[in-house]
């Protein structure tokens, strides 16, 4: 027996895996902080290079599997945990119309780029047209963390574009979950018998668009219900309390997990969705930022790391053919472009100056952990080829390195004296998308 079966081929090395997995991710995720990326570049890098692609050292087994839906599922509910309603409100006309434009024009751009190279149907998926339609999904998420921390540098978060930046990004996360809500529940399939499991909608009518309306607007009343319970049972526990703040997360979090576990099995919705609403629900109460700042701990400990080490795992150059290549090479470029004039069109329209709508198309173009979050739950529901999942992570890795670039062009660069968000709309957000659980020093 060589020294790697004795480490790895035993009923205790799930210990190990998960041991190198932590530790690769945080000293990568370093290294890559020091080079101004995000941590989520690093725990994407120690995947790769920890799975079949390179040393081939960590399984992908159900284990791993299964921490790192539970990871997406903390990081979805921590994204709605954070995410400031009466600030969303102030928002505005102006970030919606940009925010909307933003999601259409990427959807349709990578629907049409998608539709032209995937052509070959497996029985075990959804159809061809909800896989294509999916790629464009995946292109409309937004993550403008590494955005947010570079208009700081340049002086330029107070700004008519920065502001911009920041409410459309939070309303372009809301969007960005509608859409996969309605894709996955028009098109996933999540058994391979070829008609994907049933639901209460399908129970009363039959299969098609207004079994999918019944689903999820079902799933959205039991959602505003069960929100309006929580608050009526544990509003005042948690107002007055000041002690044994410990089983307000549990609370919090068996909350998380039921409402997730009620929208992907009885109304046929993504779990993620399930989670992100039970996070909006919870974030209204006082005291939110103690259940936050626990989330964030469990999540960069343990979850996250193995959720984005999950997907880096899942790469490989089996399939990696010259025509995925070349779909490749095409998805950046379509990735940066629909961006661009999406949220650019969208900015004109609300009457910014041409420069400011360069600024604000550049400032939206990375995709970061949202784009993978999204990725992931394709995938795992028959929406997404696992051959497409390579292309995709270098996508994300490349916005997030030529959005900086981009902005520096674009920017004047002026002293910061502030170095600070800006006290007017959505202020606060500096982290303005998914906190990856990542960014702790």
């Amino acid at each position: 027996m060589g020294l790697k079966d004795f480490l790895f081929n035993n009923d205790y090395s799930f210990l190990l895996q998960i041991a190198i997995i932590l530790l690769s991710t945080k000293l990568l995720g370093l290294l890559t902080k020091r080079i101004s990326l995000p941590q989520v570049v690093g725990a994407l890098a120690a995947g790769i290079i920890l799975g079949p692609m390179l040393l081939d050292v960590v399984e992908r087994n159900d284990l791993i599997v299964s921490l790192a839906e539970l990871g997406v599922i903390v990081l979805m509910f921590s994204a709605g945990l954070e995410t400031d309603i009466q600030e969303l409100k102030k928002a505005g006309l102006a970030s919606f119309v940009i925010a909307l434009l933003g999601v259409i024009v990427p959807l349709v751009g990578g629907f049409f780029l998608a539709d032209f190279y995937n052509t070959e149907q497996n029985p075990e998926m959804a159809s061809l047209f909800w896989q294509n339609i999916f790629i464009g999904v995946v292109l409309t998420a937004t993550s403008v963390s590494i955005t947010v921390e570079t208009l700081k540098e340049l002086g330029a978060l107070n700004s008519r574009a920065g502001n911009a930046i920041l409410g459309a990004a939070v309303i372009d996360d809301i969007l960005g979950i509608i859409a996969l809500t309605v894709v996955i529940s028009l098109g996933g399939k999540k058994t391979g018998d070829g008609g994907g499991e049933k639901t209460l909608g399908t129970l009363l009518v039959n299969d098609g668009v207004f079994a999918v309306v019944i689903n999820i607007l079902a799933f959205f009343i039991v959602a505003i219900g069960a929100a309006v319970l929580y608050h009526f049972f544990f509003k005042k526990w948690r107002e007055s309390s000041n002690e044994n703040l410990r089983r307000h997360n549990i609370v919090t979090f068996v909350f998380c997990l039921l409402l997730s576990f009620i929208a992907e099995i009885c109304f046929g919705v993504a779990d993620i969705t399930g989670a992100f609403v039970a996070g909006l629900a919870v974030s209204g109460l006082k005291k939110n930022e103690y259940v936050v700042n626990r989330f964030n701990t469990l999540s960069y400990m343990l979850l996250s790391p193995i959720f984005f080490a999950n997907i880096g795992l899942a790469m490989t150059l089996d399939g990696l053919t010259g025509k995925l290549i070349v779909f490749m090479l095409l998805l950046m470029l379509l990735a940066v472009v629909t961006k661009v004039i999406g949220c650019g069109l969208g900015a004109k329209i609300m009457r910014y100056t041409n420069k400011e709508s360069l600024q604000i198309g550049i400032g939206m173009i990375s995709r970061g952990e949202v784009a993978l979050i999204v990725a992931n739950k394709g995938a795992s529901v028959g929406l997404m080829s696992e051959k497409f999942m390579t292309p995709l992570v270098i996508m994300v890795v490349f916005t997030t390195i030529v959005t900086p670039i981009l902005l520096k062009f674009v920017f004047p660069k002026k002293k910061d004296n502030s170095g600070e968000t800006p006290s007017g709309e959505l202020a606060g957000l500096e982290k303005s998308g998914i906190n990856t659980g990542l960014e702790e020093s």
